[in-house]
């Protein structure tokens, strides 16, 4: 969201009181230079918008600021996917800012929540938003630290120095870490135990088709649709010399694209907890942080979240390995279907936040995941998610709407030859929608696809 010249232009500002920038040292950390470049994205941000998109809402004068300090703060009703895609990545960008000046995971939490508090107060004329402080202050944290550690993977475990396409792609990841990589050097304390010969990591390209309804009819636009899925389950447990000393040591993060965009977009770690058991049952338990954006069709809804649970490997023998992850937690979430008829019946009821023939609800979520993976030698995983949010209606618009929503996906990939495999997929969605004096609504949605799969240096990812 924000121009590689806003990072160009607060590194310049900040680089003289920067002494990593002055003495040219391998690695540096700077409190004020995050400070600098989360202003200059900001006004670059504030800059495109007046241009772009709608000027009035970014007229931003002293008399705006101080009405927005005043309150109150709002539930906002923005587009979708601005609100529960562009405003995590907006905060990602704040937390890859903080931490490529070498700062660690929790001062770079406290300059994501401040750049989104600054954004809400100072970045628009409109009020300031629970909602998107919530999806760019924390899940802009949860999202932003796995692009930031994949983004430093792809430069660090060069041999001989990223070259070109490690350098492109690092940015990609996370453009202010591979921005500050070229500006300011190596972040202090970036090097860490490599986990990468373990973990599974997968680049598919792929088919795929949709149905929905209770009919299962498949819905002409979706059927044959390219699809890119860029998956990593990195530094799963059970590896003695690998230990979860820092939030994020273990990390899981999953993307798909389609022609329409970003359709999927998850991330889960561990903030805090503890390694446990050795030999051939290992694990972690404690604190984790979620980030869930599911967009495919018009059945969208998204979740930011902090639960307790584990995640652990157990070997059954030497050709078969189970791997398993269970959380329990609750957040915040917000649940979207553009065209059901739901949202016909809610807009004629005059709702606040109900408009534009969109179903919008915002509210507190308890939620709960299950995975379980089984790994069969080198030759093949099978991969089974489970997941489940229960979005009541508190905090949200007041209309009573409470929403059960339910997840599943199984992958299956078969190794071909080295590191390429065949995938096979599967996703069941579903959302039950109760309103007072209305009549409940339920949505299903599931989708098959077939997959070239390329898999990373760990293979499916079991720790041996």
């Amino acid at each position: 969201m924000a121009s590689s010249n806003a990072w160009a232009l607060g590194a310049a500002l900040a680089c003289g009181l920067n002494a990593a920038c002055a003495t040219g040292t391998t690695t540096h950390k700077s409190y004020i230079l995050p400070a600098v470049q989360i202003v200059a994205m900001d006004s670059a941000v504030n800059l495109a918008g007046r241009h772009l998109t709608n000027p009035a809402n970014y007229e931003v004068t002293p008399a705006s600021i101080r009405r927005n300090l005043r309150g109150p703060w709002v539930v906002d009703d923005d587009p979708f996917e601005i609100n529960q895609f562009l405003h995590p990545y907006q905060g990602a960008m704040y937390h890859g800012i903080a931490r490529s000046n070498g700062l660690s995971y929790w001062p770079s939490v406290a300059y994501t929540f401040a750049g989104s508090a600054l954004w809400e107060i100072a970045g628009e004329t409109t009020p300031p938003s629970r909602n998107d402080q919530i999806a760019s202050g924390i899940a802009g944290s949860f999202l932003g630290e796995p692009l930031f550690r994949i983004s430093r993977l792809l430069l660090e475990r060069a041999d001989h120095g990223p070259g070109a396409w490690r350098t492109l792609a690092s940015v990609l990841a996370s453009p202010p870490a591979g921005i500050n990589h070229a500006l300011v050097g190596n972040p202090e304390g970036s090097l860490a135990p490599d986990a990468v010969p373990f973990s599974d990591i997968r680049v598919q390209l792929g088919t795929s088709a949709t149905a929905t309804g209770r009919s299962r009819l498949i819905s002409p636009r979706a059927l044959h649709r390219p699809r890119l899925a860029l998956s990593m389950d990195y530094g799963y447990p059970g590896n003695a010399g690998y230990r979860h000393q820092r939030p994020f040591d273990y990390f899981r993060i999953d993307s798909s694209f389609s022609a329409e965009g970003m359709e999927q977009l998850s991330t889960r770690g561990l903030i805090a907890g503890a390694d446990y058991g050795a030999g051939r049952l290992g694990g972690i338990w404690g604190l984790y942080g979620s980030y869930d954006y599911f967009a495919p069709e018009d059945f969208h809804f998204s979740s930011t979240a902090v639960s307790f649970g584990t995640t652990l490997q157990a070997s059954i023998s030497e050709s078969l390995i189970v791997q398993s992850s269970g959380l329990v937690g609750g957040g915040y979430a917000a649940a979207q279907s553009p065209t059901s008829t739901l949202s016909s019946q809610a807009a004629s009821a005059d709702k606040p936040g109900l408009s534009d023939g969109r179903d919008d609800h915002y509210g507190v979520a308890p939620q709960a995941l299950a995975n379980v993976k089984f790994i069969t030698g080198r030759r093949a995983a099978l991969d089974v998610t489970a997941r489940e949010y229960f979005i009541s209606a508190v905090g949200g618009f007041g209309t009573g709407q409470r929403d059960l929503i339910s997840v599943g996906d199984a992958s299956l990939a078969i190794r071909i030859h080295q590191r390429h495999a065949l995938g096979l997929t599967y996703q069941l969605a579903r959302r039950r929608s109760a309103l007072l004096a209305r009549s409940d609504h339920t949505q299903a949605l599931s989708t098959a696809g077939i997959f070239y799969t390329f898999l990373g240096s760990g293979g499916f990812g079991a720790v041996r």
